[in-house]
């Protein structure tokens, strides 16, 4: 009796905390804190395995707009489900078709996006328009701010006049003239001589 005392005293524990869980959320749910109740419905399915918590998943994800995992919940319902009423069961199909309009709509739009993004050239070919990245990344053209820098040419060198067009040139040149003349002026050079055993007029040996 003791052990069965016990043993009914754990059962209602795990049912007052699985009740309080479900409570919980059932007000996430209430709430449209979907992903909470969804974590909530998930740890109940996996420790008592009811397939009541299939269906509160699938209308969790059905309300988080995932039509995939909700359909899949919905059709597991079915499945595990017992004893099911006609309308019950016309409602969770209701919920199927409903997911997979919205699947097909979110593929529609998809394909949309893919198609838009593509241009068909004169000759037929498809081919992708550039996207924003691969415009934004190509280098800007180049301005004076992006010009390569140049070193000045060296100034050219100044040519100096021959040094005969130099007036000190003919200076030097006119002074030592001079200075020879001068020296040979000197030496007798230029003084004639005559002998006087020879007359005027004839050349002597």
């Amino acid at each position: 009796m003791v052990v069965a005392g016990v043993l009914a005293l754990l059962a209602t524990r795990n049912a007052i905390a699985a009740d309080s869980r479900e409570l919980k959320a059932r007000e996430a749910f209430a709430a449209q804190r979907y992903q909470d109740a969804l974590e909530l419905f998930a740890k109940l399915y996996a420790e008592t395995l009811h397939p009541i918590y299939l269906r509160n998943i699938g209308r969790c994800y059905q309300n988080l707009g995932q039509p995939d995992q909700a359909i899949t919940s919905f059709h597991e319902y079915l499945r595990k489900g017992k004893n099911l009423r006609e309308e019950e069961t016309r409602e969770i199909e209701g919920y199927i078709k409903e997911m997979e309009e919205l699947k097909r709509s979110k593929e529609a739009s998809a394909s949309s996006a893919t198609s838009s993004s593509k241009t068909e050239t004169s000759d037929g070919i498809v081919k992708p328009l550039p996207s924003a990245s691969s415009v934004s990344s190509a280098p800007p053209p180049a301005g004076p701010a992006s010009a390569v820098l140049v070193a000045p040419p060296p100034a050219p060198v100044e040519e100096s006049p021959p040094i005969y067009s130099r007036w000190w040139f003919w200076a030097i040149v006119g002074g030592v003239a001079a200075a020879g003349l001068g020296i040979a002026a000197a030496a007798g050079a230029f003084t004639r001589t005559e002998d006087a055993s020879c007359p005027k007029g004839w050349m002597c040996p």
